[in-house]
């Protein structure tokens, strides 16, 4: 789909999708550390939310990935990493995909963020809080596909 559309036209519609599996994946990261000992949700601070969830020593945000290079996006990861130091917490940002741009990468680290991305992120959820979403997501997705397959052969 993306090709048959000029390319600013398909980096538009990554972006708009890009937030809603970004929304997603914090939301399947909340709830599958949600039993996890030391859970608590969203730090709060003034109007703005460091962090998604925290787990004991850790504030975790969560992002499908990170493409703004903008200094204003730049300058937050750098505040809210010293912030939730400063509050004794162990920054850790979850990406979902490894393309991200560089410079941001960079800017997080800066900031004092541990980066995870990919498998990585998946294996840490998997350790912290005993839920393997990798598994469970590609158990629905074979679910769905045969439940759909099935449907198609019955004539529904």
């Amino acid at each position: 789909m993306y090709s048959a559309l000029p390319r600013s036209s398909s980096e538009r519609i990554d972006n708009i999708g890009g937030r809603e599996l970004g929304k997603c994946w914090e939301s399947l990261i909340v709830e599958a550390c949600k039993g996890a000992p030391g859970y608590k949700p969203a730090l709060r601070v003034g109007g703005d939310e460091p962090c998604d969830l925290r787990l004991g020593q850790y504030a975790i945000d969560t992002k499908y990935r990170i493409g703004s290079g903008d200094s204003g996006t730049l300058k937050k990861f750098k505040d809210y990493g010293g912030l939730l130091r400063d509050k004794g917490y162990t920054p850790i940002l979850l990406f979902l995909r490894k393309d991200n741009l560089p410079a941001a990468i960079t800017a997080c680290k800066n900031g004092g963020w541990e980066i995870y991305t990919e498998q990585a992120s998946f294996d840490f959820v998997r350790e912290k809080c005993g839920f393997d979403i990798k598994n469970y997501l590609t158990t629905k997705a074979r679910s769905y596909l045969l439940t759909r397959l099935s449907g198609l052969a019955s004539g529904l």
